[in-house]
């Protein structure tokens, strides 16, 4: 399938027509002339094709199960004559004359609060909060150049993906750490950064802290985490104290000679909060964890732990004193990266449902500067929230975890982003569930949507399934 051409001589309404005759399954054919009819230059006017183009994308609700349209589908939707949504479309867009037309925000907003609007609209108004679909396979976010429907509008810029992954534990039953990282490593590879939350030591020097909860590893994990394509490492978790002070730090300095960039725990204060920092394109992408559950010391000066934030459940009632420090370095931050990221290690576990006072701390994070917020710790999947356009994911769930005393500790879901610059266009959570070796693998179609039904079950706002 070739996709459509821009047909730069016919334009209608305000927008590009698309070609609807260079799909293979269905051949052009070429109409005769009028008879006696003779064209001629000044008789044909030639309306020249815009010297920009961008994607015209089709979006639907977050929850939606729809994915990717194939062309004809496509082309039906621009006519408005998908029979399963109804379609609303922004100005300037190669729309039929029976597609209502609103202003890009309207559109955008009625996709978010109706389960079952389409709408058209310029890629450059896209956001996070609502699901773009693919056309023919080809996604119009990260492959503007392939993708056939167009419209005149700026250049898209190179796209950047983010990938998120829960809880990684590589120790304890989990006897083959490369090859429960393999079914999705290519995956994580294929990402411009990717990030996780590594839930153990790679040293045993100290006496383990948590008796047979006491995760710790070796330095023959970083291979494993390498090749799976990993780029950063948050420690601000309950398990990188398990062995106590010195394979807190052996951990940290053998990630950071690797080159993993670990973050979120440290020798001191000061390195325990200092971020991660990756470039993409001229892009810095800052990352910063703590830790809300308690087990791993909290640094201070002089003393070394992990960035820590004490609140509810486990560490006492919230601490403004702790938030407010929090907020302060997120803000200082903010004014250093691009896009700053915050991982918190936090809530209660074996639940879907977030406690209220993540959501008051994400809220606190995002008005201080947080570009996204990606919780980890209650080894369930759940809900995505928006603050002043900001996602906030509570918790992606376990990725590799020796947790098969329940179905629900063994699903999750892999968080990709989608950045033109420093601006989020698109969040896609991908489910899996892990095997019997607790390797990670895609989730079948219907256990995928169980998954995600899950997610949505306690998100709000646009990624709420009601």
């Amino acid at each position: 399938m070739r996709g459509w051409r821009a047909v730069p001589a016919a334009v209608v309404g305000c927008g590009l027509v698309l070609a609807a005759c260079t799909t293979d399954d269905e051949p052009t054919t070429a109409r005769a002339p009028t008879a006696g009819a003779t064209p001629s230059p000044s008789s044909t006017p030639t309306i020249p094709a815009p010297e920009k183009e961008q994607p015209v994308v089709l979006v639907v609700h977050a929850t939606d199960d729809r994915t990717s349209l194939s062309s004809r589908a496509a082309r039906a939707a621009l006519r408005g004559r998908l029979s399963s949504l109804h379609t609303l479309a922004a100005p300037g867009m190669p729309v039929g004359p029976d597609v209502p037309v609103s202003p890009a925000r309207t559109v955008l907003r009625r996709v978010e609060q109706r389960p079952g609007t389409l709408g058209i609209v310029p890629a450059t108004a896209v956001r996070p909060t609502v699901k773009r679909l693919l056309v023919g396979g080809i996604d119009p976010l990260r492959d503007p150049d392939g993708y056939p429907l167009r419209a005149e509008g700026p250049e898209p810029p190179d796209a950047t993906t983010l990938t998120v992954v829960g809880d990684v534990m590589l120790t304890r039953g989990v006897t083959d750490p490369q090859g429960a990282l393999a079914p999705l490593a290519g995956r994580l590879r294929r990402a411009d950064v990717t990030v996780g939350n590594l839930e153990s030591t790679l040293s045993t020097a100290g006496e383990p802290q948590q008796g047979g909860d006491s995760f710790g590893g070796s330095p023959a994990l970083i291979g494993p985490l390498r090749r799976a394509g990993f780029d950063a490492l948050s420690l601000a978790n309950n398990h990188t104290g398990d062995f106590e002070e010195q394979a807190l730090l052996e951990t940290v300095r053998l990630l950071r000679r690797a080159g993993l960039r670990p973050f979120g725990a440290g020798d001191d204060l000061l390195t325990a909060r200092r971020p991660a920092v990756v470039e993409v394109d001229g892009t810095r992408f800052g990352f910063v964890g703590f830790n809300a559950i308690g087990e791993t010391p909290m640094a201070a000066t002089g003393v070394p732990g992990a960035f820590g934030l004490r609140m509810p459940p486990r560490t006492g009632p919230l601490n403004r004193a702790d938030l407010r420090f929090v907020e302060d370095h997120v803000r200082a931050l903010d004014r250093r990266v691009d896009v700053l990221v915050v991982l918190p290690h936090w809530g209660t576990q074996y639940t879907h449902r977030p406690e209220p006072v993540q959501r008051l701390v994400a809220r606190r994070l995002v008005e201080a500067g947080a570009d996204l917020v990606v919780g980890g710790h209650p080894h369930w999947v759940q809900g995505l929230d928006v603050h002043r356009g900001t996602v906030v994911a509570h918790s992606l769930g376990n990725f590799v975890f020796d947790m098969d005393f329940m179905v629900e500790t063994q699903q999750g879901v892999v968080l990709e982003a989608t950045y033109w610059g420093d601006e989020l266009k698109a969040v896609d959570l991908v489910p899996y569930r892990m095997d019997a070796s607790f390797a990670p693998r895609p989730a079948s179609p219907e256990e995928g949507r169980e998954i995600l039904a899950d997610v949505w079950s306690t998100s709000t706002g646009p990624f709420s399934a009601g």
